[in-house]
Formats: C-alpha cells, sequence, structure tokens
C-alpha cells in the first residue's frame, strides 16, 4: 500500500473530529438537525485550519438517508459511502484559483440546473474563491442569489477582503480560527501513538510553534520530523531538523542581563549568528519570551501562554526573578529595534544595542557628565577595569579627594575654614571606575556634595587671598583645572567648553602656564585671568601660584584626530579593549 501523508490519513471524517472548531461544527450541526439549510455558505479562516474539511463533511451530512440525532453523517447509507469512495454526483469541488474565468462560471451554471439524482442536495464547494476574476464574481451574483432548491455553495477562501462586498451579502460567514498550542499537541500525540512513534512533548511544542495556528502544517512537520528522527522524535532531533534556535538560549540571555552581565550576551549572540540565525528572528524571539515571562507572572495570566507543562514551569521560575518594570522595558526596546530592523544599514550592530540596554535596565545609573546625555549607555566595563587595572582606580581616588573648586565667595576677614588645621576628617567621596582609563566624569559628582549648585566667577569678582603655601603636583593642578571649568557659570559655557581642552603645566614652580590656540579665545581667558589664578591657588592651597596665558605658536596648534585615531590612542593606552574587541569579533566603521 502507497504511502499517505498524515494530514491525509487523519484528515477528520465527522464534525465531532474536527479540532479547534467546536463553535462552527455545532452550528453546522444543528442546522442539518433541524433542516434550516441556507443556500450559500463562506467558510473564511487562515490555511490548513479545517475549512474544506467541513465542507465535506457538512456536504456528506446534508444527504445522509439516516443522519445520527446528533447531526452527523451516518457513513453506512448509499450516499455516504458514495462520498467515502469519491464517487457521489452529489458533491462537486472546485478550484478558483484554476477556474476563475467567465466561462468556467457560466459551465458551473449549466451544471445547477440539473437536480441530484441519489439524495436531496447537490453541493459545490469552490475553494480559494477569492482568485475568481471581478467578471467572474459578477456572473456568479444572480444564480448565487437564487440558486435552485436543490443547490447549496460552500465558498473557502484564506482572504476574505478580497471578495466582493456583493458575494459576501448572499452568504452565510463562518470565521474558522487559528488551533491553538494545546489543541495541536493533543492531536499530534493522538496520531503518533496511532502511528506507534515515541515523542517528547517537548519536541511537538516546537512543532505546534512551527505550524502557527495550522493543523495540516503541524502534520506535515509532523512527518519530516518522524522521517528525520527515525520514529523517536526528541527535542534537540526537532530543533536541529528544523533549523528552530533553541528556547534555552531566551532564558539565558534573560539570566544574563538581569545580572548585568553584557559581555556573556554578546558572546551568546555571537554564536547565535554564526549558526545562520538572523538577529531580527532573536529579537522576535526573545519578545515572545520575555511576553510569556510577564504572563507568567499571574496565575490568571497563565493559560495565555500557548506552550507545553514544562515550558510553563521553567517561565513561572524565571518571572519570579524578574522585575516587572525590567520587563516592561524589555518589550518597549525590542519592539523599537523591530520596528527599525528593516530600514537598518547595521542590522546586527542594532541588535547589539537593544541587547546592552536590555543588559542594562536593572544597573544603577551612573552619574551624567556635564554636557552629555543621563540617557547615556551605562558603564559596560566595570568589572573589567577592577580586574585589569586597580592602579588607575588609587589614582582616580586620589584626585577625587582633593577639595573642590569654592563657588561661595569668601570674606577676607573670615576664620581659616581649613578643616586638616582644625583635626576635621572629611570622609572620601565614592569613586566608581565608569570607563577605561583615567576620567574626571564623577568630579561634578563630588562638588555638587559638597558645594552649593551654581558656580559664580564673574569677571569682577574679589580676589580671594590665602596663606597657605602647601605644595602640589601636575596632576593636582589638572584635577582643580577641570573641576573648575565644569563649575563655570551658564553664561560663560562657550569658554568653559574650549578651557576643558587645555592642559595647564608647571613650567617653573610654582608659575603655571596655559597654551591657547588663539588670540580671541586668549582676550576671553585675560579678562578673568585673576580669577582664575585665585580659584586655582585657594583650591591648590598655594598663595605663591602664579599664571601666565599666552598664545600658541603654529608648530604647538595639534590638529584634530578622526574617529580612528583616536580609536587607536585609546587601544594604545589601554590594551584590555582590544582584547575585547577580538573576543566579540568587532570591527571599526
Amino acid at each position: 500500500m502507497d504511502y499517505i501523508v498524515s494530514a491525509r490519513k487523519y484528515r477528520p471524517m465527522t464534525f465531532d473530529s474536527v479540532v479547534g472548531q467546536s463553535a462552527l461544527t455545532t452550528t453546522l450541526k444543528n442546522a442539518v438537525k433541524s433542516g434550516k439549510l441556507a443556500h450559500a455558505y463562506l467558510f473564511c479562516g487562515p490555511r490548513g485550519v479545517g475549512k474544506t474539511t467541513c465542507a465535506r463533511i457538512f456536504a456528506k451530512a446534508i444527504n445522509c438517508e439516516h443522519p445520527t440525532p446528533d447531526g452527523d453523517a451516518c457513513n453506512e447509507c448509499e450516499s455516504c459511502k458514495a462520498f467515502l469512495e469519491q464517487r457521489s454526483y452529489n458533491m462537486f469541488e472546485l478550484d478558483g484559483a484554476s477556474n476563475n474565468g467567465v466561462e468556467q462560471i457560466k459551465a458551473l451554471m449549466e451544471q445547477t440546473r440539473i437536480p441530484a439524482q441519489v439524495g436531496r442536495y447537490k453541493v459545490f464547494i469552490i475553494d480559494e474563491v477569492h482568485m475568481l476574476s471581478s467578471s467572474a464574481f459578477n456572473a456568479f451574483l444572480k444564480t448565487l442569489e437564487e440558486p435552485p432548491a436543490h443547490v447549496i455553495f460552500i465558498l473557502a477562501t484564506t482572504e476574505k477582503h478580497k471578495i466582493l462586498p456583493t458575494i459576501i451579502s448572499r452568504c452565510q460567514i463562518y470565521d474558522f480560527e487559528r488551533m491553538t498550542v494545546n489543541d495541536i499537541i493533543n492531536h499530534l500525540k493522538m496520531v503518533a501513538e496511532k502511528e506507534n512513534v515515541t515523542y517528547e512533548e517537548e519536541a511537538l511544542n516546537v512543532i505546534a510553534e512551527k505550524a502557527d495556528g495550522g493543523m495540516r502544517d503541524a502534520l506535515s512537520i509532523f512527518d519530516q520530523a518522524v522521517s528525520f528522527c527515525q520514529g523517536n522524535i526528541t527535542y534537540q532531533k526537532v530543533i536541529e531538523d528544523l533549523n528552530v534556535l533553541d528556547a534555552e538560549n531566551y532564558f539565558n540571555i534573560i539570566d544574563y542581563a538581569l545580572e548585568n552581565k553584557v559581555c556573556d550576551v554578546m558572546v551568546l549572540l555571537n554564536s547565535v549568528i554564526s549558526k545562520g540565525f538572523d538577529g531580527g528572528h532573536l529579537i522576535n524571539g526573545l519578545a515572545q519570551h520575555v511576553r510569556n515571562v510577564l504572563m507568567a507572572k499571574d496565575e490568571q495570566t497563565i493559560p495565555l501562554i500557548e506552550v507545553s507543562q514544562q515550558q510553563a514551569v521553567k517561565f513561572k521560575e524565571q518571572a519570579k526573578k524578574c522585575p516587572v518594570k525590567f520587563l516592561y522595558t524589555a518589550l518597549r526596546l525590542m519592539n523599537q529595534c523591530d520596528q527599525a530592523y528593516r530600514q537598518s544599514s547595521n542590522k546586527r550592530l542594532l541588535v547589539e544595542l537593544t541587547l546592552i540596554e536590555i543588559a542594562q535596565i536593572t544597573q544603577e545609573d551612573d552619574t551624567p557628565a556635564a554636557g552629555r546625555s543621563p540617557k547615556r549607555l551605562k558603564s559596560l566595563f566595570q568589572k573589567l577595569v577592577k580586574q585589569v587595572q586597580p592602579q588607575q582606580a588609587a589614582q582616580q581616588v586620589a584626585a577625587a579627594e582633593q577639595k573642590p573648586l569654592q563657588t561661595a565667595k569668601v570674606q577676607p576677614s573670615a576664620p581659616d575654614t581649613n578643616p586638616q588645621e582644625k583635626g576635621i576628617r572629611r570622609p572620601a567621596p565614592k569613586v566608581r571606575l565608569d570607563s577605561i582609563g583615567f576620567s574626571f566624569a564623577n568630579l561634578k559628582k563630588v562638588s555638587h556634595e559638597t558645594q552649593p549648585a551654581e558656580a559664580d566667577i564673574p569677571e569682577t569678582a574679589p580676589v580671594i587671598e590665602t596663606t597657605d603655601q602647601k605644595q602640589f603636583t601636575e596632576t593636582e593642578l589638572i584635577t582643580q583645572w577641570v573641576a573648575m571649568c565644569r563649575r563655570m557659570p551658564q553664561q560663560m559655557a562657550g569658554i568653559s567648553a574650549r578651557m576643558l581642552n587645555m592642559k595647564p603645566v608647571i613650567t617653573q614652580y610654582p608659575n603655571v602656564e596655559v597654551t591657547v590656540d588663539n588670540q580671541m579665545l586668549l582676550n576671553q581667558m585675560n579678562s578673568i585671568r585673576g580669577r582664575i589664578r585665585s580659584t586655582l591657588a585657594n583650591d591648590l592651597h598655594n598663595n605663591d601660584l602664579t599664571l601666565t596665558l599666552r598664545l600658541a605658536k603654529s608648530e604647538e596648534v595639534k590638529r584634530v584626530l578622526s574617529k580612528k585615531e583616536l580609536f587607536e590612542a585609546i587601544i594604545k593606552k589601554n590594551p584590555a579593549i582590544e582584547k575585547l574587541r577580538g573576543l566579540l569579533d568587532l570591527e571599526f566603521t
């Protein structure tokens, strides 16, 4: 006997055997029992949900000589046997795609004039009726509205919106639903038991999700899996055969994101892409996974998760670890990525940035540096810096412990407020390494904790005198210079930004020299030179400090480096970045 695919071998023969369409089959059975049959029906729905199958069962039931009390066919009378043996003259099944012209419809209309020889009705099933041309629809209208008493039309389509409204208004409309994952799994279990096939429920769950609500698709995939697995359907073999991304990857990504393990997420993403999976596919699958985790947080919404029982348990366990805010934010980020994915010229980078942001949702916020958005990406390499550059941590702590710029006006007659002379020990501020290399990103935070909110450096401000003679280094000088520039008032934002790019040097202690690139900027700085000197003298505790401003020579003016040159300079100072770039297989663009 020739092999028959499962979709045909296990096609339902009764209304009760139709899966997932109980409301529609009940309505059709009641119509058969009561004898109240319409002259035209329109079955709508996605592929593989039972439209044509129900049309055939319905055609057999209305011509059955001895229907059951439930409205099903008896399958024993001559009419039922003729239907089962496919020799009945009372059912005509046409393909609307290949019979979509006016001539074919006119030939069909001629056949409707001949009454049924055996049974009561002639049933015309037109599949994919939306493929008919407009002229064919118009030729069909009159007969469809007032057919002979012995004729019933059953139209089936997957695209209801393409059918003329005049056709729809003449039919009873039945909308078929997509199969649920649980319905498909239960049906596949029945087929597997009849075929003596062993299976893992996780494997059937993968097949059901791949079928996307279509039972015919599910049975076709089932046959494929049986051939590949040689009668023993396992989860690993199914995902290998269907080239499906293992759901365990999604669980791992969320676990890494909760622990802010950005590097682990990037390595996992690289392994997924290297297996041939698309980054957009990963984002869509992860979004569905996060949605299921969100549904698993409440017992009322757990039934909305269309997965097997074993998967549902895993979702519940992960839902206990995930804050609701984390899930909401992750879904929003992935939705934005999905919308921008098609238009993106660098799709992998878009996916990487999205996963980095997801992995930073639960990370504490960094202190925003001046002139930068507080929504910037948080530091990714804090743990790496602590491991490979502890000496730089000590340098930044020492720099942050320096006294920040005094923004309030100091009266000359005020008593000495030096906390060191009074034995008062100032607590050291907490310093975090927010980037690789020496940085002053946190100086603003330190100054705001100890000083008033606004800095006031007017051009006519009185000179602050100090009697201190404390020695200072060039590192301390640069620290206080940067802190002073960051605290300058808003109306001096332009000059402060340019001063940040300057590097003061000690020429002959305690003389400080600053090289200015152009004459206009030099004039502006000369107008507040006294205030700059007094601020530095006060912060460095050395009243002997002198300040010299000079115009840079042509050979001293440095050209602006390109992004690639800046990156190469950073790598030279911090080899760990180049090592990380190699591990992640990143390219400079």
